[in-house]
């Protein structure tokens, strides 16, 4: 069985765009109703190192999305055109179309819709009706790198095969306004919307193209137990709501080391084999937290540092948009080794081993 082959990421971001002092100001007026130091909720807005961040609707339409209802039917509409045009982007930046498609994998975790995004998608872009979709809700921040994983591993045994990976994270909808919680102020100020597709291709198939990326040598799983409460949602009458404690970066600090140094091993490789790593961008603390654990040289993340602080953390999509950013720029040479990490909800980690 070949290794498949990663052809294109395509990313997209919606229309809408607000920098992180009109989301404060936004935000203020409310704040000082409830809570008597909004000097300090502001602060915490500004130390994720985000400038702004798009956002699926019009900010000032936000007040009147109350409801579940109300957020999920506008995720849903937002979803499913940023969803079609990443698809399109990336397949177009393959050289394939979407007949071309066998196996389709959506990743979310800001919103539900039964069908589902990907099903709804196949009238609206042509796919064939023997497409296998594998809808993913609940992978959070881990499933771009979990998606990929997935998408690449479901091609070993059909190495003439197309797989499609599609991320839509839509956060600013899930957002919760009268919960006025560390947690959930941090949140409000680091997580943006956006969407990125992946394309690969089984190895006797991409091998062939002339503008083939990289391999995906290996995958790797990694779920620390009794860590259910570190990421995640409570699901209220009025949403999600997030979970998040300030536990993250001491998990990667703990486990990270030993994770990616166990993978590599079984590959033959070490730390200093790897040339690009392509971190998820799950906020200043955590990309610290990696850069610190895995003794990584200087400007090792910069690209992760760039998005978190361009468009903040989109969730699955974001190690998506530092991988594209990656092939987009033919920094990598045939010969180079990258590493792929994310952590997500569980908690747990994943880990993709790429070769260019």
């Amino acid at each position: 069985m070949s290794n498949p082959v990663l052809r294109a990421v395509a990313r997209g971001l919606p229309p809408h765009y607000a920098t992180q002092e009109e989301l404060i100001g936004a935000f203020r007026a409310h704040w000082a109703q409830k809570h008597f130091n909004v000097e300090r909720l502001e602060d915490l807005h500004r130390a994720v190192h985000v400038t702004g961040r798009h956002l699926a609707r019009p900010l000032a339409d936000y007040p009147a999305l109350q409801s579940f209802r109300e957020r999920n039917d506008a995720w849903t509409g937002a979803a499913l055109e940023l969803g079609e045009r990443v698809v399109g982007e990336a397949l177009q930046k393959a050289g394939l179309c979407a007949r071309d498609v066998d196996q389709l994998f959506f990743v979310t975790v800001t919103g539900i819709a039964t069908p589902s995004i990907d099903a709804r998608l196949m009238n609206r872009l042509s796919f064939r009706p023997d497409v296998k979709r594998s809808p993913l809700f609940g992978l959070g921040c881990v499933a771009g790198a979990a998606g990929l994983a997935r998408a690449a591993d479901a091609l070993r045994p059909y190495p003439h095969g197309v797989s499609l990976l599609l991320s839509v994270e839509l956060c600013s909808l899930t957002l919760q306004r009268e919960d006025l919680s560390i947690p959930n102020i941090i949140a409000s100020g680091l997580f943006g919307d956006g969407a990125a597709c992946a394309v690969l291709e089984g190895g006797e198939r991409g091998g062939t193209a002339a503008s083939a990326g990289p391999r995906v040598v290996g995958t790797r799983s990694v779920f620390y137990p009794d860590t259910e409460r570190v990421m995640g949602w409570d699901v209220v009458d009025t949403g999600f709501k997030v979970v998040l404690s300030a536990k993250v970066p001491q998990l990667v600090r703990e486990h990270i080391r030993a994770d990616v140094d166990g993978f590599l091993s079984a590959h033959g490789l070490s730390r200093q084999d790897v040339k690009h790593w392509v971190a998820h961008t799950g906020g200043p603390k955590v990309l610290e937290a990696f850069e610190g654990a895995l003794e990584l040289p200087p400007h090792a993340l910069a690209r992760s540092w760039a998005s978190l602080k361009e468009v903040g953390n989109l969730s699955s999509a974001s190690v998506l948009f530092v991988l594209g950013d990656l092939l987009d720029s033919g920094e990598a040479r045939p010969g180079d080794w990258g590493l792929m990490l994310a952590m997500g909800p569980g908690f747990c980690a994943e880990l993709v081993l790429l070769r260019w």
